[in-house]
């Protein structure tokens, strides 16, 4: 423990962190501790459980959670695990279930977790005692995060507080999961959000994802514009305003809220105009589903970023949303898990094409899993040192790795202060 808080103590502001982070098992199994065991973590939408009885199960790392909607419509989430013997009592990601039947011996629980038949126990078997262990789960918005922490973090509130206007117009209850496709990156998991917390990279490594994003919408050295480029920089600070005044006019918050390092429940949100057409993640810059999100009566509504700490970034459109999250497998691999969502009434094939709505996010996973295998081998590599992050392009990048490292030290300081 002492090693890992002299290398978080003396992490050089603005560098990549130590190789040993993101390749020594030890170091891992403290991400995993502390990072994924005690903060709140996105893990799916209230689309992936529509119904009551609906299942979903989520593994992060030695854990395993199931998410249902019990009988009267309420969300819940349990720990995977049988309260007899230990076994595993749910096998599928997705199923649907009248109560929840353990295969090894019949135990059987209701939606709300209560054992409700246990054969052959005994008279003074108390199966109230026996209830599944329930895990912490919030919906923001149909937006689903569970903490496995006896004690969550108590600033949830203020994440919903300031983020519901921002996604309630895209009423997310009411959209259905179009497809998911996971995939398994090559590298640890962060390195998997520091490449998100970028756009240095798109210009070079992304052809279908910059064709509706605005290059001045990610950063830019401003002494290294020419005066055309200045130029251009300046009319999109002021589209950008005016779009911000235009949507919020028409009741779609907007304007960028940034709380990525100095709240446990990290967070950033802005809405930013799309290029071309300016409907859509496609492309063709146009709506990839012809039913609109929520109420909303117009399709250039933007793209409304959303992105949590430790392990979530989210697109919303006026047509449709795509929500990532990113769960560690491994010190060198994660997995990365997409939904694309349309209204619940879209009908595939008539209200949109799967391969037009998904096209530029599937180009755009594998291309960014191919350059997080890259750092990953470099990082492995003894030529490897921590190296500058740009203080124009990459300050979110900082961000992430300031909270990475003020949450670790935090928990520490706490562990050595009880011992």
């Amino acid at each position: 423990m002492n090693d890992l808080v002299a290398r978080l103590t003396h992490r050089k502001k603005g560098y990549t962190l130590e190789a040993p982070f993101y390749t020594d098992p030890e170091i891992f199994a403290a991400d995993m501790e502390v990072i994924f065991g005690r903060h709140w973590l996105f893990v799916g939408v209230e689309p992936d459980v529509p119904e009551p009885g609906d299942v979903m199960v989520v593994d992060i790392g030695k854990n395993s959670v199931a998410v249902l909607r019990d009988d009267d419509g309420e969300i819940r989430a349990f720990h995977n695990v049988c309260r007899h013997r230990g076994a595993r009592l749910v096998h599928e990601e997705k199923s649907t279930v009248g109560n929840l039947v353990c295969r090894y011996h019949s135990w059987v629980y209701d939606t709300t977790g209560k054992l409700i038949h246990a054969e052959h126990m005994g008279e003074d078997f108390d199966k109230s005692c026996h209830g599944l262990k329930p895990v912490h789960v919030r919906s923001l918005e149909g937006l689903l995060f569970i903490c496995l922490a006896e004690n969550p973090p108590q600033d949830f509130d203020e994440l919903e507080r300031v983020m519901a206007p921002y996604l309630k117009p895209h009423n997310l209850r009411e959209t259905k999961v179009a497809y998911q496709h996971d995939l398994i990156e090559p590298g640890n998991w962060k390195l998997t959000m520091e490449n998100n917390r970028e756009c240095y990279h798109c210009g070079a490594n992304h052809p279908e994802l910059t064709v509706p994003l605005f290059a001045y919408g990610f950063g830019f050295a401003p002494e290294e514009l020419d005066e055309t480029e200045r130029e251009h920089a300046a009319q999109y600070a002021c589209m950008l305003n005016d779009n911000h005044r235009d949507w919020e006019a028409a009741g779609l918050p907007s304007r960028e809220v940034d709380r990525l390092d100095d709240m446990v429940t990290g967070f950033r949100t802005e809405r930013l105009p799309l290029s071309g057409d300016g409907e859509s993640h496609t492309i063709d810059t146009k709506r990839a589903c012809n039913k609109l999100m929520g109420n909303l009566t117009n399709a250039k509504a933007g793209g409304l970023h959303f992105w949590t700490q430790p392990n979530s970034w989210h697109h919303f459109m006026g047509d449709h949303a795509v929500v990532f999250s990113v769960l560690p497998l491994g010190p060198d691999r994660s997995l990365l898990r997409t939904k694309w969502l349309v209204h619940k009434d879209a009908v595939e094939g008539v209200d949109y094409d799967l391969d037009n709505l998904i096209g530029v996010w599937m180009a755009t996973n594998q291309q960014d899993s191919d350059l997080v295998g890259y750092c990953q081998s470099g990082v492995e590599m003894d030529g490897y040192t921590p190296g500058p992050y740009s203080p124009h392009t990459e300050m979110l990048v900082e961000k992430f790795i300031n909270w990475y490292v003020g949450r670790m030290l935090s928990h520490l300081a706490e562990t050595r202060a009880v011992a």
